[in-house]
């Protein structure tokens, strides 16, 4: 099987200090254990990881920019999402 005809997979490293998993890239593999090694020699090849996750591209459904008006316009009517309703704990590390 060609790297062309694998299927395509988005990366995600967590960092040694990071509390979220970031995208860092693609890659073909022709399944999720090949893809997870190479994801490991590709993007952690200095140690830079505590934790991949490999998604087949096709599994991920995004919302698209040219709609972020419409998309996230509901939002903005709910007020008590944003942080201006309670204190922060002292103390408190992540939130």
């Amino acid at each position: 099987m060609s790297q062309e005809s694998s299927p395509l997979w988005e990366v995600f490293v967590r960092a040694r200090r990071g509390l979220a998993h970031s995208h860092v890239g693609s890659l073909h593999a022709p399944d999720a254990e090949v893809a997870l090694r190479n994801a490991r020699d590709v993007y952690t090849r200095r140690q830079e990881g505590v934790s991949i996750w490999v998604v087949p591209a096709g599994a991920i459904t995004a919302s698209s920019p040219d709609e972020k008006d419409a998309f996230f316009d509901p939002a903005a009517d709910k007020v008590y999402r944003h942080p201006t309703f309670y204190e922060v704990p002292e103390g408190a590390a992540h939130l």
